[in-house]
């Protein structure tokens, strides 16, 4: 099992919006708004690092309002 964080950037004002659409996707398995250099904190757990890469590349960095985004993998 590999877990997660992805930390996520949003254009101005869309956070609140992007919170729920983010927790409903597939695989993740907590979402926060946060205050700093990021807007968002997703946890994510899946199978695979190629199952984290896809929610990441074809699912979070699609939705409208998201203007970045940095993955950390959990080694413990």
């Amino acid at each position: 099992m590999v877990h997660a964080f992805i930390m996520v950037k949003t254009a101005a004002g869309k956070s609140e919006g992007l919170l729920a659409s983010i927790r409903g996707l597939e695989m993740v398995t907590d979402a926060h708004i946060v205050a700093g250099n990021y807007d968002i904190i997703t946890e994510v757990d899946a199978e695979q690092v190629y199952d984290v890469l896809k929610v990441v590349s074809s699912n979070i960095q699609s939705l409208e309002g998201v203007t970045d985004t940095k993955t950390y993998i959990a080694m413990d």
